[in-house]
């Protein structure tokens, strides 16, 4: 199963993690312990915006050798911490990573995440900081001079790395986490989820626009269709086996590309990577990836297709770079989002308030964007002016095809496919992130059946956004959808198998819409519960 494999691979993981912990709360985790946290985390952050910057820049971010810079030989053997202290300005400024001074005060000028996030950190060890959503090769190519030298571990306070409330909180839930086979759904581990993360990262992975109306809507709308099962046939041999933007896959689902993986998991991306690969299913890398393109394909197994998900830069030549080097690592199509032209008003993540977030720039620059939360904080350098017109100088710029993710209306699904010829289009919200009020996938996808049912037989048609069950999935596909993005592999292949038997159905395609019908009303709870009875 999946969620065993993902859970196994965490262990050596969480002592990494927890690193600095006393060893009260450190958690000890059994040599044939399963983790949870790995399980639960379906969406992926490189700083984007770092994207933008190195390849304009001498600076690569993305390269596979993870050594650190080699310290100048004038630099001393040890810098004592009192010396760090006294960098903590805009004019000097020191960061303690990993044990190693670094002066980081040229960087001041181009973080894309802004300059206070790092003078926050200024004359102080700034490893929890940096870590989670930086590649493990970051400091590889700084110029020789910015690393000044190992910190000395004599001097520095024993207060300096005091694990905070949150951090014990954390170490403590993992200790006592239950075996996996405790979770029979997503929404168990989701339940876990939200102990084991620090609280910032759950915020963000957790956080929905306004009053969460759509977050909600895009699984309740699953909830107006009913099957209309077929009984009596011989349904003990089933085919999930399916194609996918042109990739093989074992099952109608994909894995949806999104932000910030190693805020979850210090493998990251990697880690979803091996289990979309041992399953047999499509991994989306997000532009905003914490783990390099180089580490995500070296994770992959031969043949197995991965798809990259492109946020336009305001720079376009970082884009055109970018997307050459995807092409020529291998990736199989260019997944464009264009339902996020702007963060939307994500509350929980606000209220979060991540101290090492906090602060960064806006969409546009602003200083407003102070306390944000995250999901301000890592889209500085994203475009907000996507057009229609991209999509040919895409075109122009590689042989890679191109998908659509967030179309939102039967009028640009229209316009995507016979306008500008597209691979395919996801219908998605972005998770109900965005836009409050935004219809839900499934209700965009039960219009174009309607109205445009032609588009749906000759194009791929996918939607993202409240896919909880395998029999969500099985409800799109019985509507024309040629698959869906979604969480927890293990548990989807499971529903997915005995929902088509108990359909009566032995492979996809015999999914039609004539195995649904419509309940034009708001059926179950407003939110979704898990059955452990």
């Amino acid at each position: 199963m999946l969620a065993a494999r993902t859970f196994r691979s965490f262990s050596s993981s969480v002592r990494r993690a927890t690193r600095g912990v006393s060893s009260r709360v450190r958690p000890q985790v059994a040599a044939s312990g399963q983790p949870w946290t790995a399980g639960i985390i379906t969406a992926g952050v490189v700083i984007g915006s770092y994207a933008g910057y190195t390849i304009l820049n001498p600076v690569r971010l993305d390269a596979p050798d993870r050594k650190a810079p080699k310290p100048s030989e004038a630099a001393p053997r040890h810098i004592p911490y009192e010396e760090v202290q006294k960098h903590n300005t805009r004019e000097s400024c020191w960061v303690i990573i990993d044990g190693q001074v670094y002066d980081a005060t040229s960087v001041l000028e181009w973080h894309p995440g802004g300059a206070a996030v790092i003078l926050r950190n200024a004359g102080k060890d700034a490893t929890k900081a940096f870590v989670p959503i930086h590649p493990p090769n970051t400091l590889q190519h700084l110029p020789m001079e910015a690393h000044i030298g190992p910190v000395d571990p004599a001097t520095i306070p024993e207060d300096a790395n005091k694990p905070t409330e949150d951090e014990i909180r954390v170490a403590e839930a993992r200790q006592n986490l239950p075996p996996p086979s405790a979770a029979i759904n997503l929404h168990d581990i989701e339940i876990l989820a939200e102990k084991v993360l620090t609280r910032t990262a759950w915020a963000y992975y957790r956080s929905t626009a306004d009053d969460e109306a759509t977050y909600f809507e895009n699984s309740n709308a699953f909830k107006r269709f009913w099957f209309r099962p077929r009984v009596m046939n011989k349904v003990s041999q089933i085919s999930t086996a399916t194609t996918l933007f042109g990739i093989p896959s074992s099952l109608p689902i994909f894995i949806c590309p999104a932000a910030l993986y190693r805020l979850g998991h210090p493998d990251g991306e990697m880690n979803a990577v091996r289990a979309a690969g041992q399953e047999g299913i499509i991994q989306g890398i997000s532009n905003n990836a914490s783990c390099s393109t180089e580490e995500c394909v070296s994770a992959k197994l031969p043949g197995q297709g991965l798809v990259f998900q492109l946020y336009l830069n305001k720079d376009r030549r970082a884009s055109e770079a970018l997307v050459k080097k995807i092409e020529a690592q291998g990736f199989k199509a260019i997944m464009l989002t264009v339902d996020s032209a702007v963060p939307g008003k994500r509350e929980l993540d606000q209220r979060a308030k991540g101290e090492d977030f906090n602060d960064g720039p806006s969409t546009f620059g602003k200083s407003e964007s102070s306390g944000l939360g995250v999901a301000h904080a890592i889209s500085g350098y994203q475009d907000p002016d996507i057009l229609w017109d991209d999509i040919p100088w895409l075109r122009r710029i590689t042989k890679l095809p191109i998908i659509i993710k967030g179309v939102q209306c039967v009028e640009d699904a229209e316009k995507a496919f016979e306008e500008y010829g597209v691979k395919a289009i996801i219908l998605s919200n972005h998770g109900g992130r965005e836009l409050d009020y935004s219809p839900a996938p499934m209700t965009i996808l039960y219009e174009l059946y309607q109205r445009r049912p032609d588009l749906l037989k000759k194009n791929e048609v996918y939607i993202d956004g409240g896919v909880r069950r395998g029999t969500d999935v099985l409800k799109a596909l019985c509507l024309g959808a040629r698959g869906s993005a979604s969480g927890g592999r293990s548990f989807m292949r499971e529903e997915i198998e005995t929902g088509m038997r108990l359909l009566g159905v032995t492979s996809l395609d015999q999914l039609r819409p004539e195995l649904l019908s419509y309940m034009d009303k708001r059926l179950g709870q407003p939110e979704r519960r898990s059955n452990r009875s």
